[in-house]
């Protein structure tokens, strides 16, 4: 909201030494938003002056300009005489003895344009003609700038920056949603009085004689069956002006004050309008009175109705759409935008006003269902003020009347008024203070909601509290949260005190969160970027990397997806690694490791999972509401994946690049495991995105918890990734409910260990962590740890099978043991692998 000081200063007692920095420091301490200062941006001498000749000189270039005398004033040399300018001009719309305003040789016209006297078109123009667009009071460019269409007649020399109102200047304040009553001047002097003291006068309160119900001009409400439970109008206001003549000019400071407020004019009958709804936040709208047909009638659209609106588009429209209507049918989109049949024009002699107070909602809806924002409906969808709007009519009655020449009509008003009901609050005494944790008197409390225009009341039980009526024009206020917090503000909030809270002992992060946050700290610490991605994927991304065999699988569709190419949730971390990988590819980072943590979207095929009804707002739901709730979501998983390609390590003087490899992917998997506290297990499998020769599917306590290989090839280059890209995804969830509580430390042994080696021939299609898992279990307790160092296939090996070469530790808790002891144990272990794989001791 852009707030001219010059306006505010009507309705609140601003210094008049006040900077635009006192009055943001003044609106920012009860809680509005800094945005900018507005000006023209003119200084200088800028002066009216009085065109005494010209000659009019037709140039090479095929453009005739005009060798202008202007009087800019007494002459300041002698201190008799006048002083003239010569000024050439290349408008033509002007005549001699027109009272024009002259930016002379020094000034700065807004761009910055700085003014000096130069030589074109073979004369020395010692100043310049100004337009209306080059002092910055519109984009229109008619011409130059004559005075007399704007009805002044000063004298030359005159300084035209006051004259003009070009010395205002505006503050841009940011209004939230909820505060819709300070998108005028009316608000933000009030607001502004709460934060200084200053007197407020308010341009609202003046007593005229009232409009009756259902008197003069017809005006009904036709909606009687409400969308969604709610009246489209609940109060319309109309009132006559007869004998207005659209083509007196507008006052300047009316024009500079719009034009610093943001709206450019278009003429004194629509300037009126935008005025009053600025200045009391009450839209305004002007019908031509004699292309009416019949009363108004505001109701709901047919289906596919059809509208021209003012800016010349056909829309059509929505049952839910509320329309202004005359017997010819819609005149007007109720609350956003007029329509063009009915529209006020050079033409227009009697003006029928239009104000009225329209349902948030309503209008909320139409504006977002056409594309349509307007400053009406910006106000309207926030609330307007229910009792402003007899007297937003009168005010623009008043000013068409005093400047554009017509005559109220005071017996051809109508007027639809709706209750207006304010509901008591009860505030107990004790709240304000608990709740914001000042100890605010009850002085203070009551203060601060009379200040800003609450009706308080003190409850007959003792010690009870307040029953407040909030203001009219604060439709935010609606429970003593929202009454609590403008004692807050209006105290400032710089009493809040800065408070830790204590967490009770025992509380902090779930197992599960700590977890996830080892696991997120190993791979970062390993030397991994975590990259956060949009959880959204294709179909054929889903069912790629969501699937070990590439089927179609079910995925959650989004009702509105933020990109229409990728309207499903992820099923998978993968594509969204591989998406990143791209990004940073072409923009020169080729030697990439990545991972992310997140959640994967994985209903299951044939599960209906139903639609639950949700709740209202302000109301706990019960048991059966959540459980419902929670019935219809499928399951979402979090799951840990990572991404390598490029080089592991850059090429250095003397030492060649080292490619990342399939072996690098593996000891990301190992650092996930060592992190969550489990061992993850390796065995060749098969995934439709994922090298036939090069994928491992991960397991833990034979669990299946995700995969690790290498991208098919077709699928780096579909995503334009050179080279090799290995990749791994794990249950992040699974894996961690599979570690269970974590053990407490155990006590090393002061004692050696004893080493061994043993290499077992087995079958090519043995599992080689089968065969090691067999070890395991055949060793007992005496075995520490144990590796698989070796898989050898070739010449002293039988065809079609292999030799693998297991690393042996093992290690007593009580005393050394003894190369007899160890090589039981092993022989132990090869004895259960013999029996379930057939394995042999290589020779």
């Amino acid at each position: 909201m852009r707030v001219p000081l010059s306006w505010l200063r009507e309705y609140v007692d601003v210094p008049a030494d006040a900077t635009t920095d006192d009055v943001f420091a003044a609106l920012v301490s009860v809680g509005f938003e800094e945005e900018e200062t507005v000006g023209f941006d003119v200084s200088g001498p800028v002066v009216v002056g009085q065109v005494l000749s010209f000659e009019a000189e037709p140039q090479s270039n095929g453009k005739t300009i005009r060798w202008c005398q202007v009087d800019v004033g007494p002459s300041t040399s002698s201190g008799t005489g006048r002083d003239v300018r010569g000024i050439v001009c290349g408008a033509s719309n002007f005549l001699v003895g027109d009272k024009v305003v002259v930016s002379l040789p020094g000034a700065v016209l807004p761009g910055p344009f700085p003014i000096s006297a130069r030589k074109t078109y073979g004369h020395v123009s010692d100043g310049m003609i100004a337009s209306a667009r080059e002092l910055g009071l519109g984009e229109e460019h008619n011409g130059i700038l004559r005075l007399a269409e704007l009805g002044l007649d000063p004298a030359p020399g005159t300084d035209a920056i006051a004259l003009l109102g070009l010395d205002d200047v505006a503050v841009d304040v940011n209004v939230t949603p909820d505060r819709g009553y300070a998108l005028s001047i009316r608000g933000i002097a009030r607001e502004y009085a709460h934060a200084t003291g200053a007197a407020f006068r308010d341009p609202a309160a003046h007593t005229w004689e009232d409009v009756q119900p259902g008197s003069g001009f017809p005006v009904a409400v036709d909606d009687v069956a409400p969308i969604r439970g709610r009246v489209g109008a609940s109060e319309f206001v109309a009132r006559v002006v007869r004998g207005v003549d659209p083509s007196r000019p507008t006052p300047p400071w009316m024009i500079a004050r719009l034009t610093l407020a943001g709206i450019r004019s278009l003429g004194i009958l629509i300037d009126i309008t935008n005025y009053v709804m600025l200045e009391l936040g009450n839209p305004i709208h002007g019908y031509d009175l004699d292309k009416l047909t019949g009363g108004i009638t505001v109701r709901r659209a047919t289906e596919g109705e059809k509208l021209v609106t003012l800016d010349g588009k056909e829309r059509t429209l929505s049952a839910e759409d509320l329309l202004i209507t005359d017997e010819s049918g819609p005149i007007g989109l109720a609350g956003v935008m007029g329509g063009g049949t009915t529209e006020m024009s050079d033409t227009t002699r009697d003006v029928l006003i239009e104000a009225a107070n329209f349902d948030p909602v309503t209008i909320a809806r139409s504006a977002r269902r056409h594309k349509l924002p307007s400053e009406a409906s910006r106000r309207f969808e926030r609330g307007v003020d229910p009792l402003i709007p007899f007297v937003a009519a009168r005010r623009v009655a008043d000013l068409m009347v005093s400047l554009a020449g017509g005559t109220l009509d005071t017996e051809l008003g109508g007027a639809l008024y709706g209750e207006v009901f304010l509901p008591s609050i009860l505030l107990p005494r004790a709240f304000v203070p608990a709740l914001i944790g000042v100890d605010y008197t009850d002085a203070e409390i009551t203060g601060a909601l009379e200040m800003i225009g609450c009706e308080v009341t003190p409850v007959e039980e003792a010690d009870a509290g307040w029953d407040v009526i909030p203001p009219s024009w604060r439709p935010d206020l609606t429970d003593k949260w929202t009454l609590a917090e403008e004692v807050a503000r209006i105290h400032g909030l710089d009493r809040i005190p800065s408070i830790l809270p204590t967490p009770p002992s025992g509380r902090g992060l779930t197992s599960l969160q700590k977890g996830r946050r080892r696991v997120a700290n190993a791979l970062a610490a390993a030397g991994f970027v975590e990259t956060p991605s949009f959880p959204f994927a294709t179909a054929d991304a889903n069912d790629l990397h969501g699937s070990a065999s590439g089927e179609h699988v079910p995925a959650v569709k989004l009702a509105n997806p933020l990109d229409g190419q990728a309207p499903y949730l992820r099923r998978s971390l993968v594509p969204g690694l591989v998406q990143v990988a791209h990004r940073n590819l072409s923009r020169g980072f080729t030697d990439l490791a990545l991972f992310e943590t997140g959640l994967v979207f994985t209903p299951e095929a044939g599960v209906d999972y139903g639609t639950a009804e949700v709740p209202p707002l302000a109301q706990r739901p019960t048991d059966e509401t959540l459980a419902a709730l929670n019935a219809a979501i499928p399951p979402q998983p979090r799951h840990v994946a990572v991404l390598l390609t490029g080089n592991l390590q850059a090429k250095q003087p003397a030492h060649p690049a080292v490619p990342v490899e399939l072996a690098d992917a593996l000891a990301a998997v190992e650092v996930i495991g060592a992190a969550a506290g489990v061992r993850i297990d390796v065995a060749q499998g098969q995934r439709a995105a994922l090298h036939p020769g090069r994928t491992g599917i991960l397991s833990v306590a034979g669990v299946e918890v995700g995969y690790v290989g290498e991208l098919l090839p077709a699928v780096a280059a579909d995503a334009d990734l050179p080279g090799r890209v290995y990749v791994a995804e794990l249950d992040l969830d699974g894996i961690l409910s599979l570690a269970g509580a974590p053990d407490a430390a155990a006590s090393l042994s002061g004692f050696p260990a004893a080493t061994q080696d043993v290499s077992l021939v087995v079958g090519v299609d043995v599992v080689a962590a089968d065969v090691r898992a067999a070890l395991v279990e055949g060793a007992g307790d005496l075995l520490e740890s144990l590796r698989l160092v070796d898989d050898y296939r070739g010449q002293g090996v039988a065809e079609g099978t292999k030799s693998l070469t297991f690393a042996l530790r093992f290690r007593a808790p009580d005393r050394t043991l003894t190369a007899a002891e160890a090589t039981e144990a092993k022989l132990a272990g090869v004895a259960v692998a013999a029996e379930r794989y057939g394995a042999t001791i290589r020779e």
